[in-house]
């Protein structure tokens, strides 16, 4: 489903009404119960794992037969250890916290979804508060795996932990960022940033605050250390920005962050088509208050975000800024008013304004000119977008049926 109108004299594919009907058969999907976010069930079961249960009761055994309940397993597991969750939803009023028990790089502790099947942490009982976040990752080489968490009076999942591998989680209609990376003890100096997590596989969609500009879908930021990735992600419908890369004067530069093969859709609009004033609406928001960092941003793709596709976001570093893809975007695909960042390689297409680069342009990018309008190239982004995860846990990405990505 696509359609066009004019626009400065040049043709503009507009998928809103795609992306607002995938994001809703998504979540309805998860709501379902389905296998979104599921953790593969081929996957073998580990020997000695705990389990847990919505109906599991606290002085169980934790085994298949009897399963115990989340904060039971997370007092017992021990270092490199498993606890499965079963299928259905857990209702809590608390932030639940993973602390201790860390694994190694080669035995990771681990807290994943029953394979086949889709655990939802439901945090609907908590109210719109700073300190009520649904699921706070403090520990150090864990791994979460195909957990879906829901309604948080805060952040879905904070990561403030190292050295952790979050994959296949989804989070969804939280009242701030859906996964957000940040110390975890106001004040804690750098060294106690969180570093060398990588977020893999996930989508975060529909989270939105009451004022309408803190909920991002993904949000390295403020307080964030060295080597954190962000690969096969997806952000969409989330009342304020997809990514959300902001430093502040008083806090200091983050480490650099590298976000790849990732896709970032419809942010400022949720997907029941509501809209708030105060959002930023970026697909990809790279910096703040002049403070530079040099990010690495590859090989993803923005499309028809409420503000810019890519911003840097008066982060005045040298990015690498590569393979990017940017189509529909309001204002600007790419909007880069200061920095010394590299580009080479980014398409832009069917942009809301001319495109802004300072830095350096190896002559291989495609960008956004109103006067030229879209290369060539642009006619491999026209349709519907779509988007699913492959077995392996890649993205993949077509336009009317045609793959651009996975």
């Amino acid at each position: 489903m696509s359609y066009t109108h004019a626009h400065g004299g040049s043709r503009r594919w507009y998928v809103g009404l795609v992306l607002a009907l995938v994001g809703a058969m998504a979540a309805w999907l998860l709501s379902a119960g389905g296998s979104a976010g599921a953790a593969d069930p081929a996957e073998p079961l580990q020997a000695d794992a705990l389990y847990v249960a919505p109906g599991g009761t606290e002085g169980a055994a934790g085994t298949e037969a009897d399963p115990t309940t989340l904060a039971s397993a997370l007092g017992q597991v021990t270092a490199g250890g498993t606890i499965y969750m079963r299928n259905g939803t857990y209702d809590f009023s608390e932030t639940v916290v993973i602390e201790g028990s860390d694994g190694t790089a080669n035995a990771r502790t681990t807290l994943s979804a029953y394979p086949g099947e889709t655990p939802v942490l439901n945090f609907s009982a908590q109210s719109e508060d700073p300190a009520n976040r649904g699921l706070a990752l403090v520990a150090s080489f864990w791994h979460l795996d195909g957990i879906v968490v829901e309604h948080a009076g805060d952040n879905g999942i904070l990561v403030a932990g190292d050295n952790n591998i979050v994959e296949r989680t989804v989070t969804r209609f939280n009242r701030d960022t859906g996964l957000q990376l940040s110390r975890w003890i106001a004040g804690a100096p750098e060294d106690q940033w969180p570093s060398n997590n990588l977020i893999l596989s996930a989508e975060s969609h529909d989270n939105a605050d009451s004022d309408g500009e803190d909920a991002d879908g993904f949000a390295p930021k403020l307080t964030v250390g060295s080597g954190n990735v962000f690969r096969y992600t997806v952000s969409h419908n989330n009342i304020d920005d997809g990514y959300d890369l902001y430093t502040k004067s008083d806090t200091g530069p983050i480490g650099a962050v590298t976000i790849e093969d990732s896709l970032a859709y419809g942010n400022g609009t949720l997907s029941d088509g509501s809209q708030a004033g105060n959002g930023d609406r970026n697909g990809y928001k790279l910096g703040g208050d002049d403070i530079a960092v040099d990010h690495v941003v590859r090989g993803n793709i923005a499309v028809d975000n409420g503000k810019h596709g890519f911003t840097y976001n008066r982060n005045p570093g040298s990015m690498t800024v590569s393979g990017n893809v940017s189509i529909g975007n309001a204002e600007r695909n790419f909007n880069f008013d200061g920095g010394t960042s590299v580009f080479s390689g980014n398409a832009s297409c069917d942009s809301g304004d001319n495109d802004r680069i300072i830095g350096t342009d190896d002559g291989s990018n495609q960008f956004w000119d109103e006067e030229t309008g879209n290369d060539s190239s642009c006619s491999s982004y026209g349709g519907a977008l779509d988007w699913s995860f492959a077995e392996d846990g890649s993205l993949i990405v077509t336009f009317g049926g045609r793959q651009i990505m996975g």
